[in-house]
Formats: structure tokens, C-alpha cells, sequence
């Protein structure tokens, strides 16, 4: 309910596709009643009380995990990493309990128009732009003065150059040919859809030398090909890797019980994107860090034949009205391709001309990050501050 009744005043098209798998997931009982959970979350989308008012009984169930954390430190602030969207949401509502005044910060690029209302009450957010906080605004109830745009800190590092390994040792890292060009694909919405059909559309271009120039080609798997059903979908793509010299595979790192990549993988994942000649995803987060390294950017997004057999699934083809994925859609940052031959031709209009859409990605830029100078980091630290020095009256 709290993901799927967000108010309807903005783009919802990525909650719409949540109630879809939830209906396609349900069983039994939960299927018999779903029709009523589906009619009430539609109506929350219209009444503004009953939002609010889930927000506040949510917190009624507050399990106290973080009491004594509380009662060791006495905190002053509680800052989060999401409003509530995870298990932060507990943290969150002991310091509501408490008294404690409390903060979110928005990371993720899809957070503030996906997940829908917050998993607590809380009293200030920070977000990258002026677009996610329209979207707070208008899909969870945000007041304006509650929001703030301090921009992405932790893309400061990209502004500041300050993972990119020389091109050489990159090359050598992962046996590249410096004499091909790199085109570099960045497994994506995989939980939604095989990326396979994808990784073999551009192999096929690659091994066949159909290209305006002599390639080779760099898949980045993504960290949930590690377990469940899509252990299959990286041994194939590994299995191209084996068979041909010209494809590799970058393995993602496991860094113990935080699972794998995570933000120990800055150094590999900026490289990657920084000495590639062409830099493909399906409309990733990376499509914005990538612009961060003036790449050209080609959103691969090749409907699969099967999907993933016996669970929901969404084709490629009609994903372009996300709210993330059409902001990039719709920006000229970038070229999007439903299939092979838009593929070849997006890759080869980049080969002749790299700075084709840059004016354009640059804008894209500017539209999702605000804040392009590298001050993220210190705008959000100084927001933050100010809610301890409001507190105390300094």
C-alpha cells in the first residue's frame, strides 16, 4: 500500500508496473483479495488524508531495534539514507517516538518517483534537483519547505576525476585491445527483464565486424546475476566471453555481507565508463554518470522472446515512460534502440561522430544534478547543519 497508493500528481508509470507484478505474483488468498488492495490503493492516489493517514499508522508497528542506540547516543539529528523505503524506516520511527528530529537523503536516481510514500514521519529530505523534488512534492506529500536541492554527493568524485585509472593499465585489467574501440554495456532493470537478448545483439555486431570501425566489447554483469534465476543469464553471457576474443566480462566483486560492487567499485565502474567509446545500459542510473564522463550513450532496450519464464517480466520496448528512463528518453542525451538495426545504427552515428548529442547530454546533466561543480557533498553537509543549528537556536 505504501508503494502503490502514491499520489497520482506525478509520473507513476513505474508504481503501475509494481501493481502488475504484484497481481502476477499473487496466490491463493492473497490473489482473491488483491482486487480490493488494488481499489485501495487507487483511491489513495485521490485522497490526500488517507495517505497521510497510512503514514502515521505505520508507525505504530516499531519493533524498538534501534533503542539502545538511542539511549547510548541521544542523537540530536536522524539522518537516513531513503525515507523509510528499506529497513531505515525503523530507525526512522524511533526517532519520531523519541522526539528526535529527522532527515532523508535521496541516493538513488529512481527513488523519489519508484517507491512511493515514506516509511515513517519525517521531517526534512534532500534531493538531487528541482525535478525529484516536484516529483517528493507531488508523489508523497512533501511540503516545499521541507525539501531540499543540494544536488548528488557522491558524484562529486566524478566531477573531480578522481577514480579513472589510466587508460593502459584499464586495457590490461580486463585484456582489452587498445587498437578496437570499446563498447561498454552495463547490465540493467534485470529483476525486470533478461539483458541477454541485448549482450547478443551487440556481440553479433562485434564478432561479424558489421561496425563502422573494429570493436570489441566489455559487459558489466549486474550484482543480482549472482544468485536465483539469473545465475543462468551471466553463464551465457560468460560462455560468449569464452567463445569469442573479442567479448569479455567484468565479474562483480563480492565485498562480504554487503553483496557485491557497491561503492567500493568507483575505480572500476568509472573507468569503464571513461575510456569507452560508446557506453550502453538500459537506461541505468549509469546513463547520468556516464554524462559525467561525456560518453556517448545508447540505451539498449531489445524486447526479449521469452522473458523470464514463470515469473512477471516487462518488455523493453515499453519502459521508455518511466520517469527516469523518459527524462533520457526524451532529452537527446542519448539514442535508445528497440532492435538490432537501430543498435547498428546508433553505434556507428557515435563511431563517425562521438560529440553528436553532447550539447544535449550536457543539458541532461544539468536537469538531474543541479549541482555540476562539485559542491554537492559540502551543500548537503551545510543543509544538514543548519537543521541542528534551527534546533538549537545558533
Amino acid at each position: 500500500m505504501r508503494r502503490a497508493g502514491s499520489a497520482g500528481n506525478t509520473n507513476l508509470a513505474v508504481v503501475d508496473s509494481y501493481i502488475q507484478q504484484v497481481k502476477s505474483e499473487a496466490r491463493g488468498r492473497r490473489r482473491q483479495l488483491f482486487p480490493v488492495m488494488e481499489g485501495a490503493a487507487r483511491l489513495m492516489r485521490h485522497a490526500r488524508p488517507a495517505r497521510r493517514a497510512l503514514v502515521r499508522y505505520q508507525g505504530r508497528y516499531n519493533p524498538g531495534a534501534y533503542a539502545d542506540l538511542f539511549e547510548k547516543y541521544q542523537p540530536d539529528l536522524v539522518i537516513a539514507a531513503s525515507p523509510g523505503f528499506r529497513l531505515d524506516r525503523y530507525l526512522l520511527r524511533e526517532a519520531k517516538v523519541r522526539g528526535v528530529p529527522s532527515a532523508a537523503a535521496i541516493i538513488s536516481w529512481d527513488s523519489s518517483s519508484s517507491y512511493g510514500l515514506c516509511g515513517a514521519e519525517i521531517d526534512y529530505i534532500t534531493c538531487w534537483s528541482e525535478i525529484q523534488k516536484q516529483e517528493l512534492i507531488g508523489g508523497a506529500d512533501w511540503a516545499a519547505e521541507q525539501v531540499n536541492v543540494g544536488g548528488m554527493p557522491p558524484y562529486d568524485g566524478y566531477v573531480r576525476q578522481e577514480w579513472v585509472l589510466p587508460r593502459d593499465e584499464y586495457f590490461r585489467l580486463h585484456n582489452l585491445d587498445p587498437q578496437r574501440k570499446l563498447l561498454c554495456y552495463a547490465s540493467s532493470f534485470v529483476s525486470w527483464s533478461p539483458n541477454l537478448q541485448n549482450v547478443e545483439a551487440l556481440a553479433d555486431l562485434v564478432v561479424s565486424d558489421r561496425l563502422a570501425a573494429p570493436s570489441q566489447l566489455l559487459v558489466r554483469l549486474h550484482p543480482i546475476h549472482m544468485s536465483g534465476h539469473y545465475v543462468a543469464e551471466a553463464d551465457r553471457i560468460r560462455q560468449l566471453a569464452h567463445q569469442y576474443e573479442h567479448i569479455h566480462v567484468v565479474e562483480p566483486v563480492p565485498i562480504g555481507e554487503l553483496g557485491y560492487y557497491s561503492g567500493e567499485d568507483m575505480a572500476e565502474k568509472t573507468s569503464m565508463m571513461a575510456h569507452s567509446d560508446i557506453f550502453l545500459t538500459v537506461y541505468s542510473t549509469m546513463c547520468v554518470e556516464a554524462s559525467f564522463q561525456e560518453r556517448p550513450i545508447v540505451s539498449v532496450c531489445i524486447d526479449s522472446p521469452t522473458g523470464w519464464p514463470g515469473k512477471y517480466w516487462v518488455p523493453m520496448s515499453q519502459i521508455h515512460v518511466w520517469p527516469t528512463h523518459s527524462r533520457f528518453y526524451n532529452s537527446g542525451a542519448g539514442r535508445t534502440a528497440f532492435n538490432s538495426n537501430q543498435l547498428r545504427q546508433a553505434i556507428d552515428r557515435y563511431l563517425v561522430d562521438p560529440a553528436a548529442d553532447l550539447e544535449a547530454q550536457q543539458r541532461f546533466l544539468a536537469q538531474e544534478c543541479t549541482h555540476l561543480d562539485g559542491s554537492s557533498g559540502r551543500r548537503t553537509g551545510e543543509f544538514f547543519l543548519s537543521l541542528l543549528e534551527d534546533q538549537h537556536g545558533k
